[in-house]
């Protein structure tokens, strides 16, 4: 077994292994800290900075910073969280966000967050930005107005699936989700719902046809917990699942 050395998260002790990020030792240890484009199984690009924790005095993404002995970090502090409700307020606005109607209500890590940090209004001015909604794949759909560009789909695509159907095209304001297609139709692709991009989109861009409000709104994952409660069961099912 390697040997574990220690950080200090919040003041809680948390042993991590040598190679683990500050996120990578919080999600083994059960601790929570805010994020929305990490995913366990794909290679982390910091791309929300949600994540920003305080390391040693030093604001740092926790999903790229190595851990390291000693490392004081906080993450619970009323400064961080008021950031990361500024970053959601932005992001609530650059798309067409509108809660109530979407199939991933109650589901969906954004709504989810806003509740943690207590964003209950958008604060800025709307875009209404007008995207388009792709319902060609018999399977699928994707509905841009949702996406949140934190790239899940286009790692898990390119990395699991090894198909590259996703990718971010454009900068700044005119950065958007594209579709690797001659089309720009997802129908026009080797998209599959067995994919593992098919299932790591924190929002409700990315959803299976046939399979809505399969779980009534009210009885879903975050209408019953709060998200830091629900990521803490889940990490310690993963720990019974290692241990035996």
């Amino acid at each position: 077994m390697a040997a574990q050395d220690s950080l200090t998260l919040d003041g809680n002790h948390l042993p991590f292994t040598a190679g683990q990020t500050i996120m990578d030792a919080a999600l083994a240890g059960g601790a929570y800290i805010p994020r929305l484009c990490h995913h366990p199984d794909l290679a982390p690009e910091g791309n929300c900075r949600l994540c920003t924790v305080s390391v040693n005095g030093r604001y740092q993404a926790a999903c790229i910073t190595p851990a390291a002995p000693g490392q004081v970090v906080q993450s619970a502090t009323d400064e961080l969280n008021r950031y990361r409700r500024t970053l959601l307020q932005m992001l609530f606005v650059e798309g067409n966000h509108v809660c109530p109607a979407c199939e991933a209500s109650g589901a969906c890590q954004l709504q989810a967050l806003a509740y943690y940090t207590g964003m209950l209004a958008p604060h800025f001015t709307h875009f209404y930005p007008r995207r388009p909604v792709d319902a060609s794949h018999p399977q699928a759909l994707i509905d841009f107005n949702r996406c949140i560009l934190c790239g899940l789909c286009v790692r898990a695509s390119r990395d699991v699936d090894g198909k590259n159907i996703f990718a971010v095209s454009g900068r700044g304001i005119g950065a958007h989700l594209a579709v690797n297609s001659p089309t720009g139709r997802l129908a026009d692709t080797a998209f599959d719902i067995t994919d593992k991009a098919a299932h790591v989109c924190p929002v409700g861009a990315i959803l299976l046809k046939n399979h809505g409000f399969e779980i009534p709104i009210g009885e879903r994952r975050y209408d019953r917990q709060a998200i830091d409660g629900v990521a803490a069961r889940a990490a310690g099912a993963a720990k019974v699942s290692r241990d035996g």
